[in-house]
């Protein structure tokens, strides 16, 4: 202040070429803070204060010296202090008098905040003691609701939830760890980054049921929610729902997913927001997952309309309640219901949604604003590891062998678990039947294939790849759902009985597409024979009577047809496939990924693609060779006993 004051004295010297007195400096700095004092503690006892202490004289008094001894005296609240020698520098009584002043400015800030505080703390528990009050009021009114019979009810729910089976099998070996998720390697490493980000994705994951789907999202949740740059907390909740099971109604009286309003005149609503014509928001499982993840499983299944639905909560990041009953003007009406109504229900969540259908079944624009993820098929090896896993979580003994022999009937985590839990339990029953309690269980064969024939299971792979070589049978390639398999596809070429007149005959069930094939490979035969294949009466035959949707099967069927007209036999552990031009070229066609996975499965070891296909080989081929090829001369190579 000192400082102020004087280099504002200075620059008015320079402009009224006057002196300025030292004391008319400290006159000025005395006045301020007496002002300064008296806002502090009030005129009015401001005053009071001044006559306590003897200090009225001394504040009317025009000597600066009296002024300053009046302010010495209130700022300490004692009427016997003095000017001390050294105070005979005003600036310094100044300086002393400010540090005190801000003391005093600062106690008492703290002292009006406590005050504050105090006052509000009073204020609820005054209120919580109203409510109190109410409550038991309310109570002493209405009668006691519990009689005899309810009592017993009671007793009896109370009993039952005190009782309770073991936990199931498959709780026991449900993956507890990410590692424990076998076989989906690339789809867990995909699913880490995109949740481990700051800014995570929504993400679709496309995949066979029992492939660990939905517990490598919960696992990856409880992963990255330790990450420091993760935009999860520690408490961020894993919502998990069944697409298939979400029913909701279309005027919204009912809408588990998004929520929904019970309006006064619907049942369900609460008596007193009924009886007074309120509206209640019941919130959805969306804003139950808000700052976590919404897990839908099945996807695919959910109500078309619904997805739409969900479409909006996605962009807006909240879900917003309408009801021709609300009136923001009502007094009655809670603060929440309130809020709620005007600002809407947060519904900041990921989505994670997992899916059995193919890509083409889900809503575009839901797939436009999700991250897509594929997890594979299981393969015998993957398998393997499932069961050998899950003996040791049962601490049982199993017989050599079992682990392949579930392989065969199965390519799902899930279902082999629960092949290996009947196993053990017909092993277990057969062990205390024995009276041999003490023993460790051992799983055998036996128990196996006696599941599997009560359970009627059929072998996952009928065509198996073999050694030898066979004329007018070649082993194609195709893809259902997300599944690739080996298709047997045969033919037999005799000489027509008129040369020229041949017949070519093909099963119907294998669709048109395949028929085009057929009639595209007897262009290319021609051109690779010299022969005429109406010299030839021609059967093709898909064994199994399998439908080929779309062409990629026409090199194979044009390879079967070749070595049935020209008696060459080809190799049976090799599949082909690709599309057939009308000049011999091999073109591209879709489905490698599953296609290589399907042939591994049947014990191929080489497969031939489209050499546009080039793009498509999986990183891991499972351990097969994979044969590039352009034209039908190329196929031929690969495909002839050496």
């Amino acid at each position: 202040m000192k400082d102020l004051l004087y280099s504002y004295y200075q620059d008015k010297e320079k402009r009224m070429g006057e002196k300025i007195d030292q004391d008319d400096l400290a006159k000025h700095q005395i006045d301020a803070l007496l002002e300064l004092l008296s806002n502090i503690i009030g005129a009015d006892k401001m005053v009071l204060k001044a006559t306590k202490l003897e200090t009225v004289k001394l504040l009317r008094s025009s000597k600066v010296r009296n002024r300053a001894l009046a302010l010495k005296r209130l700022v300490y609240e004692n009427s016997t202090m003095v000017l001390t020698e050294e105070e005979a520098d005003l600036f310094l009584l100044v300086e002393k008098v400010e540090e005190k002043i801000a003391e005093t400015i600062a106690k008492k800030a703290v002292k009006d905040q406590l005050e504050k505080r105090v006052v509000q703390k009073m204020q609820d528990r005054h209120e919580d003691y109203i409510k109190e009050v109410t409550r038991q009021l309310i109570k002493e009114k209405n009668p006691n609701p519990e009689n005899a019979q309810t009592l017993k009810r009671l007793a009896i729910l109370e009993k039952k939830n005190s009782l309770g089976l073991a936990r199931s099998m498959m709780e026991v070996l449900r993956p507890q760890k990410l590692e424990e998720v076998i076989g989906q390697e690339r789809g867990v490493k995909s699913l880490l980054a995109k949740m481990a980000s700051p800014y995570p994705q929504h993400i679709l994951i496309y995949g066979p049921p029992g492939v660990g789907k939905t517990t490598a999202a919960r696992l990856i949740l409880g992963i990255v929610k330790d990450r420091e740059y993760s935009s999860f907390s520690k408490n961020a909740p894993f919502v998990e729902v069944d697409g298939a099971t979400l029913r909701w109604d279309p005027r919204d009286i009912t809408n588990p997913l998004l929520g929904s309003v019970h309006d006064p005149i619907y049942q369900g609503a609460r008596k007193d927001y009924a009886e007074t014509g309120i509206p209640e928001p019941k919130l959805g499982l969306v804003t139950e997952a808000h700052g976590g993840v919404l897990f839908i499983d099945e996807i695919g299944e959910m109500d078309p309309a619904l997805q739409n639905k969900l479409l909006k909560v996605l962009e807006d990041k909240r879900v917003h309640y309408d009801s021709a009953y609300y009136d923001s003007y009502d007094a009655n009406i809670p603060q929440y219901i309130k809020k709620i109504f005007e600002e809407g229900a947060p519904a900041d969540f990921v989505l994670i949604a997992a899916t059995t259908c193919d890509s083409s079944e889900i809503n575009p624009a839901i797939r436009s604003r999700c991250a897509e993820v594929y997890f594979e098929p299981l393969t015998p090896k993957n398998i393997k590891t499932i069961i050998e896993n899950a003996v040791n979580k049962l601490q049982v003994k199993m017989e050599e062998g079992i682990s392949t022999l579930i392989g065969e009937y199965t390519i799902e985590g899930r279902k082999a678990n629960s092949i290996l839990a009947d196993a053990y339990g017909l092993a277990l029953y057969r062990q205390n039947e024995s009276g041999n309690k003490d023993k460790l269980v051992t799983v055998t064969k036996e128990d196996v294939y006696e599941v599997i024939q009560v359970s009627r299971l059929s072998p996952y792979v009928t065509v198996k790849g073999s050694k030898e070589g066979k004329v007018g049978r070649v082993l194609g390639l195709g893809v259902l759902g997300y599944l690739g398999s080996v298709l047997e596809i045969e033919a037999v070429a005799f000489p027509a009985l008129n040369k020229g007149e041949g017949k070519m005959r093909f099963n119907d069930t294998a669709g048109s597409m395949a028929k085009d094939s057929v009639f595209n490979a007897s262009s290319v035969l021609r051109k690779l024979t010299g022969e005429d294949i109406l010299n030839y009466d021609v059967h093709v035959n898909v064994v199994g009577g399998g439908k080929i949707d779309g062409p990629s099967a026409g090199t194979a069927i044009c390879l079967a047809i070749y070595s049935a007209m020209t008696n060459t036999p080809l190799r049976q552990d090799v599949a082909v496939t690709g599309e057939l031009s009308i000049r011999g070229n091999v073109k591209a066609v879709g489905g490698i990924f599953e296609k290589t996975y399907g042939a591994k499965q049947a014990g191929m070891v080489k497969i031939l693609i489209p050499e546009e296909n080039r793009a498509d080989v999986p990183n891991d081929l499972y351990g097969i060779e994979i044969v590039l090829i352009k034209n039908m001369e190329e196929a031929l190579s690969q495909m002839s006993i050496s």
